[in-house]
């Protein structure tokens, strides 16, 4: 037995499923989660010794690859002056004004500890601001676990929610509203059988937890324009797009200016960080500024502050990290694209920047009813090959790959040659 199979079951006993989030468990893949001891650059290593090319990057933060060294001295020094004070710094400031600078729409932002807490507080926002109660959000879009986005859609586009996990109340699903991800017409007709009622919209610009799903040319321009229509503000959710697809995030890339940004990941450098931010006039509503009721110990923590802080100035002082991200996404999405070619494979893959996911199926993936087409026991089979390749993915099919400017061209082309024999590998055991 391993030494990660050794924790996995000690952990089972101490942990639910073993594990601090669920994915982690690798239950959509088989096999065990492996326990990861150390990370360098594009390296993850095990506690077993054994070393990985990395391709989820702690699901998007490490965008400059593990340990980057501006951020590591970041954090180092400010560790010199204690951990947490419960009171405000100067970093505070300095980051916040770094967003407002770098993030189009954000004229003001608030610092939490995480995404999750970044848009369950950018949703009482907009619902104290507009004094509306219900939502709209998109199936397969995923805002962390508050109630109000642990909702699945019905059976059609205007179905009220329903909880998709115990503990979620009747009373906060009849609240959310969902519609499927790129279709205009649901949302439209969502926002008319419920006039006056919706307070905001929340989407990813560009979807992560579906796979990677881009917006078809027209969707977010629509929403921005149905949203002015019937006064809901527009969140975008960029905690995995903020700072990764440009400098300004999806928004700066795409040309939409949404009223509300949630942040998160990059921000922290690899500490637990979210923000949320948006125009001076909504965001003037959080107390103590207004009556909208939001606080934390530990928002804006020094040490935080001071990674994040390295990793967006560096990011905001060297626009060649976005070309180089560009190259090597395009490179590993052609080589994957090559391999599909020669397994006699014709499944979909959609890329854009450094995000980028093979979807196990024929059909073109715009939203979670396609991507839920996959072939999962396939993708199974090709995740353990590209482990056993020394590559590792995210262990699901529904999760984007993040990649960072630590990756060589010779990785790259490593990792398309393992690409090519794990496929051949899948479909032999089918």
């Amino acid at each position: 037995m391993t030494t990660s199979e050794q924790l996995f079951e000690k952990a089972k006993t101490l942990i639910p499923g073993g594990v601090n989030s669920p994915v982690r468990a690798f239950r959509a893949v088989g096999g065990h989660p492996l326990f990861i001891k150390s990370a360098q650059g594009p390296y993850l290593y095990d506690e077993d010794g054994q070393q990985y090319i990395e391709l989820i990057n702690s699901w998007g933060p490490m965008i400059l690859g593990h340990a980057f060294e501006p951020v590591e001295k970041a954090v180092r020094d400010a560790i010199q002056h204690s951990f947490s004070f419960g009171a405000p710094t100067r970093k505070e400031v300095e980051m916040a004004e770094l967003i407002v600078d770098m993030v189009p729409s954000v004229e003001m932002v608030r610092m939490v500890n995480s995404g999750t807490e970044a848009t369950m507080a950018a949703i009482r926002v907009a619902r104290g601001f507009t004094s509306r109660d219900k939502i709209i959000k998109f199936e397969g879009c995923y805002h962390g676990h508050g109630d109000s986005f642990l909702i699945a859609a019905g059976s059609g586009a205007v179905t009220m929610g329903v909880p998709d996990s115990p503990g979620v109340t009747k009373a906060t699903a009849a609240d959310t509203l969902t519609a499927p991800y790129n279709d205009l017409a649901s949302v439209e007709k969502l926002l008319d059988n419920n006039y006056n009622q919706v307070a905001a919209v929340i989407l990813e610009p560009v979807v992560g937890n579906m796979g990677c799903v881009l917006p078809e040319p027209g969707f977010l321009e629509g929403i921005r324009t149905l949203c002015d229509k019937h006064g809901a503000l527009l969140i975008f959710d960029e905690v995995m797009t903020g700072f990764r697809l440009a400098a300004g995030g999806a928004q700066e890339r795409f040309g939409i200016r949404p009223d509300l940004t949630t942040m998160g990941k990059i921000i922290g450098g690899g500490m637990p960080v979210g923000a949320y931010g948006g125009r001076a006039d909504i965001m003037s509503v959080v107390s103590p500024a207004g009556p909208v009721y939001q606080a934390g110990t530990l928002s804006g923590n020094p040490i935080a502050m001071s990674a994040g802080l390295a990793m967006l100035r560096y990011l905001n002082e060297h626009p060649e990290v976005y070309t180089q991200l560009e190259e090597t996404g395009s490179k590993l999405a052609e080589g994957f694209r090559k391999g599909l070619v020669k397994a006699g494979l014709n499944y979909t893959i959609n890329h854009i920047g450094s995000m980028f996911t093979l979807f196990m199926t024929e059909r073109s993936v715009t939203n979670f009813a396609e991507a839920k087409t996959c072939d999962l026991p396939l993708f199974g089979r090709y995740f353990r090959a590209m482990l056993k390749r020394g590559v590792y993915l995210a262990p699901s099919q529904f999760e984007s790959l993040f990649i960072s400017t630590a990756l060589t061209n010779e990785l790259v082309e490593q990792i398309i040659q393992a690409n090519e024999e794990s496929l051949q590998e899948a479909l032999a055991e089918a």
